[in-house]
């Protein structure tokens, strides 16, 4: 707080004897500059104000103080200990004007035992003490505020450190399914050009490789969307004629030579030759998120509703489903809607989900065979859940953002509960207005599953190599086999 003292006598005659050096006084020391930067406006105390009057309760002492800082903070000490730690501290400056600080007493850990500083009431983050200093001095630092100020804004640095965050919470509240994330990539090992020397193509064909992936992906109804493209370094241990074959990077001459090479080589601390296998991993997303689906098991459910195949790329696709049947659980989770619906837009209902399960594919070896999950596997897994009675929850792609989606509130809601919700009215065509009730199929179904375009063209998507037996699962006690 700032005050105008060019009427008062006293400061007259006591700003002239700071013309001279004289004796020591008792003068502000800035230790932490406020939020605003205040203390520089004159509105704070500043370094190098004359101290006049401390006012610690009902306690009040003036100018000259015995024994100077030491003195102070002495009684700072006397003051802390009866908790007495209010203060008011009123200086002048030169300029014939005085300025008030409320503030409490805290201890000043970083200048030792029994040493004190005043931290500002409305501010806590500035903070002053006390400097012996004589009226030379204090008229030096004031004159050269301006200096003072423009060095300070060179020397002060941004703070930086660590928050706490609530992990376990958001993770769990935030995503569509808790604690598991929405990302997906596929890691492309370099092509093995000779498996007894382990010599790989140059980066070149991995990425190509990649890129051929996503296009055969895109075409074959898949509904992602590419996101991102990186190399990723893998290390092995490489001997004998792989060693003296690939690429030294022992120095900076060698880096040239690193740009396409899939593979190189250096030698450890203890002779030992390391090789670095350059993989690109391609990331990709939905192009309309994901959707969760909860297929409810009846007791006198004798199948399921639907089949699945696998494509080329390794992605799990719902191949068919039951028609004619509005009490199957396609049917009534909504399951065959969305097939349908998926059909007209000529695109695949990609199952990226089995129990919250990812089930994409997610590696090609060096040999160009693609790691994904297996057809008769996941029959089987499913036919299971039918025995026992136990919801199968689902994710699918979205092929794009009309499609409905639980709000951010549901997902919330699922995330407390393990109950996915049903698939949104909007799209449960032809749906009865009670419990999911949905369209489905036949109970034959072909080979081949067939999609039809609106300009009515067809495009076949043949099933895997495991045949009818990747979507049927063996019952000894029902006439039919359908999951």
């Amino acid at each position: 707080m700032r005050m105008d003292r060019s009427n008062s006598s006293d400061f007259r005659s006591s700003s002239g004897s700071m013309k001279s050096s004289g004796p020591l006084v008792l003068s502000i020391q800035c230790i932490k500059g406020s939020s605003r930067a205040d203390e520089w406006t004159g509105n704070l105390l500043q370094t190098g104000d004359i101290v006049e009057e401390l006012r610690i309760g009902n306690l009040t002492i003036r100018a000259p103080f015995k024994n100077g800082k030491s003195g102070v903070q002495k009684i700072l000490h006397n003051s802390f200990k009866s908790k007495e730690t209010s203060i008011k501290v009123t200086v002048r400056r030169a300029a014939d004007e005085c300025a008030e600080l409320l503030a409490c007493i805290v201890p000043n850990e970083s200048a030792g035992k029994r040493q004190y500083m005043l931290r500002a009431i409305d501010d806590p983050n500035y903070a002053v003490g006390f400097s012996d200093r004589t009226v030379s001095e204090c008229l030096q630092l004031q004159a050269s505020r301006i200096d003072l100020m423009v060095n300070e804004l060179a020397n002060t640095p941004l703070q930086d450190g660590y928050v706490s965050y609530p992990w376990e919470r958001r993770m769990h509240e935030m995503l569509s399914v808790p604690n598991s994330s929405s990302f997906y990539s596929m890691l492309l090992l370099p092509k093995a050009s000779d498996t007894v020397s382990f010599r790989c193509n140059d980066l070149e064909d991995t990425l190509a490789r990649a890129n051929a992936w996503l296009n055969s992906s895109q075409a074959s109804g898949v509904p992602i969307v590419f996101m991102n493209v990186q190399t990723e370094s893998l290390l092995t241990k490489i001997s004998g004629e792989t060693a003296s074959s690939t690429v030294s990077a022992g120095s900076l001459s060698d880096l040239s030579n690193l740009a396409s090479t899939s593979l190189y080589g250096f030698e450890d601390y203890h002779g030992v030759d390391i090789g670095v296998v350059r993989a690109v991993r391609l990331w990709f997303s939905p192009l309309g998120g994901e959707v969760p689906i909860e297929v409810k098991i009846k007791e006198n459910d004798t199948k399921l509703g639907f089949a699945i195949s696998r494509t080329e790329e390794g992605f799990i696709y719902i191949s068919s489903v039951i028609e004619g049947d509005d009490e199957a659980p396609s049917s009534r989770s909504g399951l065959s809607s969305l097939y349908k619906e998926a059909t007209r837009e000529c695109k695949l209902l990609v199952v990226s989900r089995i129990s919250n399960m990812k089930v994409l594919p997610w590696m090609v070896s060096p040999s160009g065979a693609i790691r994904c999950f297996d057809t008769v596997s996941l029959s089987q897994k499913l036919s299971l859940h039918r025995h026992a009675r136990v919801p199968i929850i689902l994710h699918v792609f979205r092929w794009n953002r009309s499609v409905g989606i639980p709000s951010a509130s549901s997902i919330r809601s699922r995330a407390i509960s393990p109950t996915v919700l049903p698939v949104p009215p909007e799209i449960l065509l032809g749906q009865h207005p009670n419990e999911n009730q949905v369209l489905p199929l036949q109970p034959e179904t072909s080979v081949e599953s067939r999609i039809v375009s609106s300009d009515g063209s067809e495009s076949r998507l043949e099933r895997d190599t495991a045949g009818e037996s990747s979507f049927r699962f063996h019952d000894f006690t029902l006439s039919n086999n359908w999951v």
